[in-house]
């Protein structure tokens, strides 16, 4: 969600900076899904939500993240910089618009938005692969005197009623929100556990550790390029990401109970994969979400993912994507790495249309 509209940004960063450098010069427009603001997809999450990377890592090509460089910022300040960004380089951002079909035209594409049409030589679908909320079919079976949230529409504990809350998921988002609710209510939150960053990100040893985790090993070795990255790309993309602010430590402290999976419905309320039943009077779904990409219309996609390398789809010339998880890297879907992403991009765009133009001579 929110890593999509960064990628778009980043995407058009790129593809400007090689209209002054490059004789091939592409003609672009950043459509900004649905939202009517920059920075919406980041202003619409939860009030108390921060960026799990310092302000070191957390700015785009040409224009740095202000702030202390072991700041962590709000979701707030992230979505003010990337408006700042856009109005600062002069991105053509079209907002308002949601994309709602892909097809082929002739040797190029259309895109219609609603009644809109757009046809390119080229497109990019720079959108991350968590973008439509997730819960089980057995959802609708629960009491509707309980209060469910996705966590994509979480926003505070005012939202929910009094009494316990379930958490469903035990990823980050799914963490962060229990610690929250802890504060006023009991909580349960159910899921496996895919372990924690070994270190804290704010701490000295964080300091060290943390810029050698991101910049060597998820930028570097656990990609595409590397002989390790490629054998262990298909794990990675499996699995969850382990707990990187919220520590197992900081749950217990808070008095938050780690439960198994929850598997289902009994007689209104939520049970667990042990077989016991939770009588709560709130469940916020952090199940995951999906990636919403079945408004391509074209033979790209595989049983998990579309079928690309790097980003660059060759059974559809012309068609790339950014913001997708491990799309080069580990670090593709963190704002560090989407630059670099980015740029390789708007460079294959570059050489295909200076291969066109070659030819046509």
């Amino acid at each position: 969600m929110q890593l999509g509209f960064i990628a778009g940004c980043a995407v058009s960063a790129a593809v400007q900076t090689r209209n002054f450098l490059d004789a091939s010069r592409i003609r672009h427009v950043v459509r900004f899904h649905a939202n009517e603001r920059v920075g919406d997809a980041w202003r619409k999450r939860w009030d108390s939500l921060r960026l799990f990377t310092p302000n070191r890592v957390n700015g785009l090509d040409g224009m740095p993240f202000p702030g202390p460089r072991w700041g962590f910022p709000t979701k707030d300040e992230y979505a003010d910089y990337l408006e700042s960004y856009a109005e600062r380089f002069e991105l053509p951002v079209r907002t308002g618009l949601e994309v709602d079909r892909l097809t082929r035209d002739g040797d190029g594409f259309l895109a219609t938005a609603g009644d809109r049409r757009f046809e390119a030589e080229s497109v990019i679908v720079a959108m991350s692969s968590w973008q439509r909320p997730r819960v089980p079919d057995f959802a609708s079976e629960l009491d509707p005197g309980i209060v469910q949230l996705h966590v994509a529409d979480y926003r505070n504990p005012e939202q929910l009623r009094e009494g316990d809350a379930l958490v469903v998921g035990a990823g980050n988002s799914g963490a962060e929100v229990s610690m929250e609710l802890s504060k006023t209510r009991r909580v349960w939150l159910s899921g496996p556990d895919n372990g924690a960053l070994p270190f804290r990100l704010d701490s000295r040893v964080g300091h060290v550790l943390g810029p050698f985790v991101a910049r060597v090993i998820f930028h570097r070795v656990l990609s595409i390029g590397h002989p390790i990255g490629r054998r262990i790309r298909p794990k990675i993309l499996a699995k969850r990401d382990p707990l990187i602010r919220v520590k197992p430590k900081d749950l217990a402290a808070a008095g938050v109970e780690r439960v198994p999976r929850t598997t289902g419905v009994e007689d209104g309320w939520p049970t667990l994969k042990d077989g016991r039943r939770l009588e709560v009077a709130n469940v916020v779904w952090s199940s995951g979400f999906d990636p919403g990409l079945d408004w391509i219309e074209l033979p790209v996609f595989g049983p998990t993912e579309p079928k690309h390398i790097g980003g660059v789809v060759e059974s559809e010339p012309g068609l790339y994507f950014v913001g997708l998880r491990f799309l080069y890297s580990k670090s593709s879907e963190q704002i560090h790495g989407v630059g670099r992403d980015a740029d390789r991009i708007a460079g294959a765009i570059a050489a295909c249309q200076t291969q066109r133009v070659a030819v046509a001579r």
